[in-house]
């Protein structure tokens, strides 16, 4: 999945950015404080993204 398409989907289900590192993007939903890390690659394997989903309590990919 590309990261851009996973971006999108975070924001469609109440998600924001949080903060840059140097490595990852740090996302949080603010409705319930969840935090996930997310990075910097252009292609995001789908178990991750699973994972990401599950992190930040939204249904997954």
């Amino acid at each position: 999945m590309k990261r851009s398409d996973l971006i999108r989907y975070l924001e469609q289900h109440g998600c924001e950015l949080l903060r840059e590192g140097s490595r990852h993007s740090i996302w949080w939903k603010p409705a319930t404080k969840d935090k996930t890390a997310i990075p910097r690659h252009r292609e995001i394997k789908e178990f991750l993204a699973k994972k990401i989903c599950k992190d930040l309590d939204i249904p997954s990919v």
